[in-house]
C-alpha cells in the first residue's frame, strides 16, 4: 500500500499509474471510471485518494517555458525546482510556501499559501490551466474566463491538471530576521503592526510560553515592540538541525533562499507529524488566539509547534482566503492520529463560529463546508457540468456538504 508523506494515510486506490505523456494520460483518463491526481503527497487527509486509479504526475514530461512575465510548467513540478529555474533567468515567484518540496498543481488545487499581508495564496499567481477532462479531452482556461475562478482551487474535482501558467516578477533580494523569547502579550497586543513589519511574517508558538517571530523583508525590519534578536540560526522546533532552515541573521540573499522556511535539499519540518490549519478573517484573529491560549493545556501535549501567518484576500471560489484577508493558524502535531482526531472537533467549536475555514490539504473534522464558501453551490454546479458521472470524485469530496 502506498502512503502520503506523513504516513497517516494509506492510499486505497487499486492502482497508481505514472503516465509519461499527455497523450497517455488522456487515454488513461478516458478509459478508467474513477481517477484522482496524486501530487507530492503532502496532503494529510484522503483528498488525493480514491477507489479507482491514482495518477501520479511526477513522470509527466514537459519543458518549463518563460513568456514575458509568465512561466508555464508541467503540473508535477516542485516549487523548489521551478524557483531555481526562474532565479537563473533573473525572475521570481511572488511568494512561496514554507516547503519548496510541494508540487505546483497540488498546492494550487488546495489553496496552499505562503505569508504576507500583501500576498495572496499561491493559487493567485495562476494565469492559466491545462487539464484533462472526464472524457479524455484537453481543456485550457485563462484568467478572465467565466469558469476560471472556480477552476483553480478545485480539489482535483474538475480533471487532471497537466500544465500551469504562473505570473512571475523580476528577481529580488530578501533578508530573514528572527526574534526569540517574544512575550505573548506583545504579540497579541500588536497583531496588525507585527504582521505589517515585513514582506512575509511568521509567528511560532506552543500556546503556553513565549514566541518566535520570523520576518522576511526587502529592507531591514523592526518590530512594533522591543524583542530579542536571535544570536544565531534557529529552528522553530527545539532540537532540530538548523542546517534545514533557510539563512537568517538579516543577510540579504536571493528570494528563493529566504521565502521558504526550509531548504530544498533537507527534510521538510520534523518529518513524523500531522498538520491542521484554519484561516480566519483578520477581524476575528484576536478572539481566536485568546480562546486557543485558553485551550493550551489540551493542545500542548499533542503539539510540536503552531505557526501564525497572514494571507491577502482573493476571488477564487474555494480559496480559504476567498473574499477576505485572513490569519492562518497552523498546527504541526505529533504523529498521534487518535489524539489529534479527538481534539479537532473542540478546536473547530472555537474557530468555526469566528468564520474559520480549514485548509483543504490538512486534517480537519467538519464536513459542513457549504456554509463557509459563498460560491459553493456554483462550484457544485460546475463540477456536475464537467464531471456528471463523478469520475474525479472520491470519499473526501463525497463527505463535503
Amino acid at each position: 500500500m502506498e502512503h502520503n508523506w506523513a504516513g497517516n494515510v494509506g492510499y486505497l486506490a487499486r492502482e497508481v499509474v505514472r503516465p509519461r505523456s499527455v497523450a497517455a494520460l488522456r487515454e488513461l483518463v478516458a478509459d478508467r471510471d474513477r481517477v484522482r491526481a496524486l501530487g507530492s503527497r503532502h496532503s494529510f487527509n484522503d483528498l488525493a485518494d480514491g477507489p479507482g486509479t491514482l495518477v501520479s504526475l511526477e513522470e509527466l514530461p514537459g519543458e518549463i517555458v518563460v513568456t514575458g512575465q509568465q512561466v508555464t510548467v508541467p503540473a508535477g513540478t516542485r516549487y523548489g525546482v521551478l524557483a531555481e529555474f526562474l532565479a537563473e533567468r533573473g525572475l521570481a515567484l511572488p511568494n512561496m510556501a514554507s516547503l519548496p518540496h510541494i508540487s505546483v498543481a497540488g498546492a494550487i488545487a488546495t489553496g496552499t499559501h505562503g505569508s504576507g499581508d500583501g500576498n495572496g495564496c499561491l493559487s493567485t499567481a495562476v494565469a492559466g490551466l491545462e487539464l484533462v477532462t472526464a472524457a479524455g479531452g484537453l481543456r485550457t482556461l485563462w484568467r478572465g474566463d467565466p469558469e476560471f475562478a472556480g477552476s483553480v482551487v478545485a480539489l482535483g474535482a474538475l480533471g487532471v491538471v497537466t500544465r500551469v501558467t504562473l505570473d512571475v516578477r523580476p528577481a529580488f533580494q530578501v533578508r530573514q530576521q528572527v526574534w526569540v523569547d517574544v512575550p505573548w502579550a506583545a504579540v497579541a497586543g500588536e497583531l496588525a503592526g507585527l504582521f505589517a513589519s515585513g514582506y512575509s511574517v511568521s509567528v511560532f508558538t506552543d500556546w503556553t510560553g513565549t514566541a518566535q517571530v520570523w520576518v522576511k523583508s526587502l529592507a531591514p525590519a523592526t518590530l512594533p515592540f522591543d524583542a530579542t534578536p536571535a544570536q544565531g540560526p534557529v529552528h522553530m522546533l527545539a532540537g532540530e538541525s538548523v542546517a534545514a532552515v533557510t539563512e537568517q541573521g538579516g543577510v540579504p540573499g536571493p528570494w528563493l533562499d529566504r521565502l521558504p522556511h526550509f531548504r530544498l535539499g533537507h527534510k521538510p519540518s520534523a518529518g513524523a507529524e500531522l498538520q491542521s490549519e484554519y484561516l480566519l478573517p483578520r477581524e476575528s484573529a484576536a478572539a481566536a488566539l485568546a480562546r486557543l491560549r485558553e485551550m493550551a493545556p489540551r493542545i500542548r501535549p499533542l503539539l510540536q509547534i503552531s505557526e501564525l501567518r497572514t494571507v491577502a484576500a482573493d476571488n477564487l471560489w474555494l480559496s480559504p482566503a476567498y473574499g477576505r484577508d485572513v490569519l492562518g493558524v497552523h498546527f504541526t502535531w505529533k504523529l498521534d492520529v487518535p489524539g489529534v482526531t479527538a481534539l479537532l472537533p473542540d478546536i473547530e467549536a472555537v474557530l468555526l463560529p469566528l468564520g474559520a475555514r480549514p485548509h483543504w490539504g490538512k486534517l480537519f473534522h467538519t464536513t459542513a463546508v457549504a456554509a463557509l464558501y459563498p460560491q459553493w453551490t456554483d462550484f457544485v454546479e460546475l463540477r456536475e457540468h464537467h464531471d456528471p458521472k463523478g469520475k474525479f470524485g472520491n470519499p473526501f469530496l463525497n463527505r463535503l456538504t
